[in-house]
């Protein structure tokens, strides 16, 4: 089995924390910066329509205030990994919490929707950070015995999200006002930057490679510019229009001329040969196709609630409510039994339950199906989910030396940024073209838009042929949960080695 090439001799280590050292404390500041960037995504997705409202902006204009912030992110991402080496983790991760919090700040203060959305990038720009550098931290505090554990600890942010997210930024936004939905960011970074301070381990920057600056224009715009072109073929239900497939194609060949051009240098921005290392491939193929899944309809079951059964965004985030638990506890189980029993036995066992339940779930996506029904439904996946995702990550790192943790690390993030993406633009395309093909002329064919300007009779007449729309484009979800369980085939399915405890 062919395996990632080792660090040069040359190339000094960071410190790496002694085994005294208590991993939780540190543990406790990454989770605490991650879940205010994760939370801060769900909680704003919430409030767009009131958004809209009080800056009297279209939705095509307010969207950006979630767009720009994820451009953001594929902006900044691909350069996390030569900016450890080059600053140190601990600087770097306090100066993404900081640049956060200040962007957080300034989008409570934002006067108008092109400010606000400027605002927004400056966050992503901090937020884009936090994950990747907070992982390799964590992993690098740990050891492959403990990875399991690690990344169970990493899933929390995760989990909390999409469960606290919504109901907060509800209650946040009918009760108190849309701008403390970034105000309530500040404490929560003032905290995270106090306990970095005090409780991460110096490490000493090292002379590192030279920015890869042709790979890093080539890699950061291609990104943002694929990521644009997908949210907006998903946003218009037209992919081959101009706004939407003229990015999407030019960000797609500076995605492939970097890649092209990194095959070919010795120092390039991302290092592929990664992609050498077999577990890796598995698990970035697993990823892949698993989180465009999953991800990608994590945005259909608030329009279903909300569209075809006529509930409020907050009913809608309290029946989600019953999944993120289930996934939060199969997660921190799956993720420790991942240190003692094969991650690839894991991982396919999940991917067997979570599309059985997501399959079980879309069959019964109808007009007047019983609640209880479908978040049985979505729980059972939800233990899947859980089974798979944090376990995946983990078998991917456990094979990577000390020194690739930081190239590792951000080459999943940006694969979990890039496959969502699609994943959402995809679900988005597919409801747009089966509500079109489904629903009568004027009355929801037209899409989203329609829906809302029609009465509550009408809605309620179309119930079931709208609902027929919604169960048409899970099935394709199922689809590509289902084929995850190809690539997770490569994954080890012996047992990791035996690991000594920390002290």
């Amino acid at each position: 089995m062919a395996t990632t090439t080792a660090p040069t001799a040359s190339a000094p280590a960071a410190d790496v924390p002694t085994p005294s050292r208590s991993i939780a404390a540190i543990a406790l500041v990454v989770v605490l910066g991650s879940v205010m960037s994760v939370l801060d995504v769900t909680v704003v997705n919430v409030a767009l329509n009131h958004l809209a409202q009080d800056f009297d902006a279209p939705l095509a204009t307010i969207q950006w205030v979630a767009t720009g912030y994820t451009l953001a992110l594929a902006t900044v991402i691909p350069v996390a990994a030569w900016a450890m080496g080059r600053f140190g983790t601990k600087r770097l991760y306090m100066f993404s919490i900081g640049t956060f919090a200040a962007g957080s700040v300034l989008a409570g203060l934002a006067w108008s929707a092109e400010s606000l959305i400027a605002f927004r990038v400056l966050q992503g720009l901090g937020g884009g950070l936090i994950m990747p550098v907070g992982m390799t931290i964590l992993a690098r505090a740990s050891d492959p015995g403990r990875m399991g554990r690690t990344m169970a600890i990493l899933g929390i942010p995760v989990l909390i999200g999409p469960l606290a997210g919504p109901i907060l930024g509800g209650w946040l936004v009918d009760d108190v006002s849309w701008r403390w939905i970034f105000f309530i960011n500040v404490p929560i970074g003032a905290i995270a930057l106090g306990l970095a301070a005090r409780v991460f381990p110096r490490d000493t920057p090292q002379p590192t490679k030279p920015l890869d600056v042709p790979g890093l224009l080539m890699l950061s715009p291609g990104l943002a510019l694929l990521i644009y072109g997908l949210a907006t073929g998903g946003d218009k239900g037209d992919f081959g229009s101009t706004g939407a497939l003229v990015p999407a194609v030019l960000g797609a060949l500076l995605v492939v001329g970097f890649v092209v051009r990194a095959l070919r240098i010795e120092h390039a921005l991302i290092d592929l040969r990664l992609f050498r290392s077999r577990p890796f491939v598995a698990a970035a193929g697993t990823m892949v196709l698993f989180v465009c899944a999953y991800f990608g309809s994590m945005m259909l079951a608030p329009l279903y609630y909300q569209l075809v059964r006529g509930e409020s965004a907050t009913v809608s985030g309290l029946l989600g409510a019953p999944q993120a638990l289930a996934t939060a506890l199969s997660m921190q189980v799956a993720s420790r039994l991942s240190d003692r029993v094969a991650p690839g036995r894991i991982v396919l066992v999940g991917i067997v339950v979570a599309a059985s339940g997501f399959l079980a779930f879309t069959t019964q996506v109808a007009a007047d199906t019983p609640y209880w029904v479908l978040m049985s439904c979505l729980s059972v996946m939800g233990v899947g989910v859980g089974m798979t995702l944090m376990p995946t990550t983990a078998s991917a790192l456990r094979a990577m030396s000390h020194e690739q943790v930081a190239v590792a690390g951000t080459t999943l993030t940006i694969i979990q940024q890039v496959s969502a993406a699609v994943g959402g633009a995809l679900m988005s395309v597919l409801l747009a073209g089966a509500m079109r093909d489904g629903l009568p002329a004027g009355q929801g064919a037209g899409g989203l838009g329609e829906l809302h300007s029609l009465s509550p009779a009408v809605i309620t007449e179309i119930g079931p042929r709208l609902a027929d729309a919604f169960q048409g484009t899970y099935w394709w979800a199922v689809s590509f949960m289902a084929l995850a369980f190809l690539p997770a085939l490569l994954m080890s399915r012996r047992a990791p080695a035996a690991h000594v405890e920390a002290k």
